[in-house]
């Protein structure tokens, strides 16, 4: 119970702060210092803090949420609030594994978000290291398969006319749900994300703006997709926005199998579809994405953490740093 009133006091204090992207000093700040109060080196760039160390492997995650939903509160069982999994849980682990003297680097990045301004820049910047975890909400399990993405905005036009006359004119918001028709017919793994269209007046929508989101596999290439959404040219003009391919995992997925193990838990694995921080990393580092708590809550007003996730995620955490303190490289 000691252990859980530790985690509970840190994790409340990091989410009572709010960190909306491009807004993140004030939990920067927080964490620099308590990072500095264990007497760790703490390297500063614009969009992003670390520890200074020469360590082949680094474990990261962001300090920014999405704007306040819901406030923090703890029910016994599971913490709730805007943050509390994504990712202020991960944050929680690594400063209360940071209390053992650690052999891995620390990086904490703002303006995930919304631009990944802070693993960009790490990416640039960062001289030392092979090998990255990021830490994500994925159940703790092992997500060695990243999928890209790419958003697709389509501007469709149509003719005005009025309101009591559809017949008349030619809708703009009818011609978007005729697009997504045919691209699910394409059986792309899509979801739309926003649409704008019509006004108050009673007139029939000359003009509708959409946009999706297009899921890529791991082993898929954006240029087979360009070739794929052509029929978009017959709706209206489009732009390609925040495209990433996805990747498969390499050595590093050893590390976190084996900090597992250690730790005397199962070894699990999944695919991380959601965009993180590691598709910035991925041309630089060896990446997988990792950490307690659920995505499918989180960005919403539910979300929530399991107190014991973060207190198993902090004993990995652990025993990730036994590993390499016995100089103990994963086979």
């Amino acid at each position: 119970m000691v252990e859980n009133d530790k985690i509970i006091k840190l994790l409340r204090a990091l989410v009572e702060i709010e960190s909306p992207s491009k807004k993140e000093e004030k939990i920067k700040e927080f964490v620099k210092k308590y990072l500095k109060d264990l007497k760790y080196e703490v390297a500063e760039g614009e969009f992003y803090i670390a520890t200074k160390s020469n360590s082949d492997l680094i474990v990261a995650t962001h300090l920014d949420t999405i704007p306040l939903k819901s406030e923090f509160f703890y029910d016994g069982e599971y913490a709730y609030g805007t943050g509390v999994c994504d990712a202020k849980a991960s944050i929680t682990a690594m400063l209360l594994a940071a209390e053992n003297k650690l052999n891995y680097t620390l990086a904490f990045f703002r303006d995930e978000e919304e631009e990944g301004l802070g693993s960009k820049e790490f990416a640039k910047t960062w001289e030392k290291g092979k090998f990255a975890i990021v830490m994500e909400p994925t159940d703790l399990k092992i997500a060695s398969k990243h999928w890209g993405s790419f958003e697709l905005i389509v501007e469709i036009k149509g003719k005005e006319a009025h309101g009591a006359f559809p017949e008349r004119g030619i809708n703009a918001i009818e011609r978007a749900f005729e697009l997504y028709r045919e691209l699910k017919k394409l059986n792309l793994n899509i979801n739309p994300l926003k649409i704008n269209g019509g006004s108050e007046e009673y007139i029939i929508p000359y003009f509708c703006k959409i946009k999706f989101e297009i899921f890529l596999k791991p082993e898929e290439k954006i240029s087979d997709y360009l070739k794929k959404v052509e029929i978009v040219r017959n709706f209206g003009e489009y732009e390609i926005d925040h495209a990433y391919e996805g990747y498969i995992s390499g050595e590093v997925v050893k590390y976190l199998e084996e900090a597992i193990k250690l730790a005397d838990l199962p070894v699990y694995y999944t695919e991380m579809k959601s965009w993180t921080d590691a598709l910035n990393l991925k041309d630089r580092f060896d990446v997988v994405v990792w950490g307690p708590g659920e995505l499918e809550t989180c960005h919403t007003k539910e979300e929530k953490i399991k107190i014991e996730d973060i207190k198993k995620a902090w004993e990995i955490l652990n025993c990730l740093n036994s590993l390499l303190s016995f100089k103990k490289k994963p086979r």
